[in-house]
């Protein structure tokens, strides 16, 4: 594994690689450990990120080491996806291959061999850090925007013994009926429409209820709203299994990092009252 380390914020902020067993691939992620991560193991959270981000998007634009200093809570945020293949088409859509990965393990080839990020991020990840960093593995949560946030409520819904804590900012909600959702899981996943529902959050939302509260933020003036994210889907879907959601709305927020700037501490204060 290869780190480069730098002091701000109070705490540490690292950017490592390393060769992924589950990916078939070297893998880049990122990490900030808070001040009082000198004392002992801290709370942490894993963040996925959105269509074409990387593993120092959120790290840079979110202005999240702040809060995450005063609380201390450590942040883990991996690439998006597989890089380094060769694959046809991979590079040619930003919405689907590299960048891309949709938090699935991809059952249909090319994709079967490497994009694995559902089992990279529920055990490769998670293993990785506490290996290697302060962070108290019983106290992990899980967070992420757009198509990161899809990735957190369905990898949350799946793992709660894992991801104690679970929020999302404009998470696309209903991945089977939005245009980003059916051409991932077409090549990913194959055609059969029924195996994709096991990775649709509104979908797993109705069969079963995170033991704790799940808080997702959403744009009213985001440009993807209407034809991509379907957030009414997931409250329609908590109201069927009884999940305590808070879903906020906010007129004028569309789908950037602004957004995401202004509401992450309160992201970040669901996670902290969670996690302990």
């Amino acid at each position: 594994m290869e780190t480069s380390r730098h002091h701000g914020f109070g705490g540490w902020q690292i950017f490592g690689k390393h060769d992924s067993t589950e990916i078939g691939l070297p893998m880049k992620f990122s990490v900030y450990l808070p001040p009082a991560a000198v004392k002992g193991p801290v709370p942490w959270l894993i963040y996925l990120a959105g269509l074409t981000c990387t593993e120092e998007t959120f790290m840079i634009k979110a202005g999240a080491q702040r809060a995450a200093a005063e609380l201390g809570l450590a942040l883990v945020t991996p690439d998006t996806s597989p890089r380094g293949t060769d694959f046809p088409g991979q590079a040619d859509n930003w919405d689907f291959g590299v960048g891309a990965g949709f938090y699935v393990d991809a059952t249909q080839e090319p994709w079967s061999k490497n994009w694995r990020m559902y089992s990279y991020v529920t055990k490769e990840l998670p293993a990785l850090i506490a290996a290697n960093y302060p962070v108290d593995v019983q106290r992990l949560g899980l967070f992420g925007h757009s198509m990161g946030g899809h990735g957190a409520l369905t990898l949350g819904l799946k793992n709660p013994d894992l991801f104690k804590s679970v929020s999302a900012f404009a998470p696309i909600s209903n991945p089977i009926n939005c245009p980003w959702g059916e051409k991932a899981f077409t090549g990913y996943l194959g055609s059969d429409r029924k195996a994709w529902a096991a990775h649709d959050a509104s979908e797993l939302m109705k069969q079963r209820a995170h033991p704790n509260a799940i808080l997702v933020d959403q744009g009213e003036a985001d440009q993807f709203l209407g034809t991509q994210l379907h957030p009414h889907a997931l409250e329609a879907a908590a109201k069927i299994s009884g999940q305590k959601l808070t879903l906020r709305r906010h007129e004028g927020y569309d789908h950037g990092y602004y957004f995401i700037s202004t509401f992450v501490e309160d992201h970040l204060r669901h996670h902290a009252k969670i996690l302990g």
